[in-house]
């Protein structure tokens, strides 16, 4: 590709017929050199030039001339734009189960995907279970976010979370941000889709309890859900004490776990009974030690949750709530109506513009988590 590129940006002007084709190639081999030097081409000068790079006729230009030279350069510049911004340190993980299928139980094995940030060069960059798992006094911060989210959207707000519980908890040790990141990318309008990715959320539920279930029991763990993540947090949930009770060597228990774990609902999608006394996840309270609730009664996406599932017909619990007799004693509870601060929109990002939600969210996730 870069051959490619070079033998057109030395192309002679005169070698071609048509003026309009003279101009494009002279345009090219003027936009190419602020690409060469940004990708730092061997044997070329290595100083940053940007001429006519971010001029929106020029790169509209080339890309009508060059189109496939274009595509590839495009990811190119992309990559390398990242890396020339400044390094940080965070330490954020994702663990995707985009490319698989759906499945209806726990799975003895599963491909997931796993990619981390590389904070030298402030860029994602594929890796595996076993470097993400090394050290097993590190406590994770597990994020699953919610419908109509793409890859690049949920490393975003993963790192928009890993950054915000820094600036809410900067007394709490370190901890390592993982996105669990589903297939939930807009498809149709709202209640097609919300029933499609309502469905999905059970299946990838099954991908998560294969994950949790080779975190070290000693590890602290906070999970933090967002709509139908907690969907998928519940039938991990499930699926772990169904294993625990069925045996299963190649999990780990997560029932009375000498690890703590934290939860985090924040406008939960899922059935307003899920933990009451006859609910269907009644079995998984003995997972957490404690719930942080945060429900939004005027949400107007969850004001569609009926029609979801049309068979229950239940209300959300980010809709209606739940009250505490609900959990053990044992199980630190709190919860929040954040109706008066969102109002009636529905995405994660707003309650992270919020000062007091965000410090509510990360303060749930962190607390008794580590000490310091």
């Amino acid at each position: 590709m870069i051959k490619t590129c070079l033998l057109l940006a030395n192309l002679s002007e005169s070698s071609v017929n048509s003026l309009k084709m003279r101009a494009r190639v002279r345009l090219f081999r003027y936009t190419w050199g602020g690409w060469r030097d940004s990708l730092s081409i061997p044997n070329l000068a290595p100083k940053i030039v940007v001429r006519g790079l971010f001029s929106p006729m020029n790169v509209l230009q080339s890309a009508c001339l060059f189109p496939k030279i274009f595509a590839v350069l495009a990811v190119c510049l992309a990559c390398t734009s990242v890396a020339f911004s400044a390094p940080c340190d965070d330490d954020v993980w994702m663990v995707s189960t985009r490319r698989l299928p759906t499945i209806c139980r726990m799975p003895l094995s599963a491909a997931i995907g796993i990619e981390r940030l590389n904070p030298a060069v402030n860029c994602w960059e594929r890796s595996d279970l076993q470097s993400l798992l090394d050290d097993p006094t590190r406590p994770l911060m597990i994020f699953i976010h919610g419908n109509r989210y793409s890859t690049a959207d949920a490393k975003s707000q993963a790192l928009q979370l890993a950054r915000q519980a820094k600036r809410c908890c900067p007394d709490v040790a370190p901890v390592r941000t993982v996105v669990f990141s589903w297939p939930s990318e807009q498809d149709g309008i709202l209640l097609r889709d919300g029933r499609i990715k309502y469905e999905r959320a059970f299946a990838d539920g099954h991908y998560f309890a294969w994950f949790l279930g080779h975190i070290e029991p000693q590890r602290p763990v906070a999970i933090m859900s967002y709509s139908f993540g907690s969907i998928i947090t519940l039938e991990a949930f499930q699926d772990l004490v169904a294993a625990q009770r069925a045996g299963r060597s190649d999990v780990q228990p997560w029932t009375h776990r000498s690890g703590r774990t934290n939860l985090v609902f924040v406008a939960p999608a899922v059935r307003c009974d899920a933990l009451s006394p006859r609910g269907p996840y009644r079995e998984t309270l003995n997972c957490f030690n404690q719930l942080t609730l945060i429900i939004n009664s005027e949400d107007r996406v969850l004001g569609f949750f009926p029609w979801i599932d049309c068979k229950q017909s239940l209300d959300a619990l980010g809709h209606v709530g739940m009250p505490r007799s609900w959990l053990p004693t044992n199980v630190d509870f709190t919860t929040t109506n954040a109706a008066t601060v969102i109002g009636k929109d529905h995405g994660l990002s707003v309650y992270l513009r919020s000062s007091v939600l965000a410090r509510r969210i990360c303060t749930g996730a962190t607390e008794n988590l580590v000490q310091p």
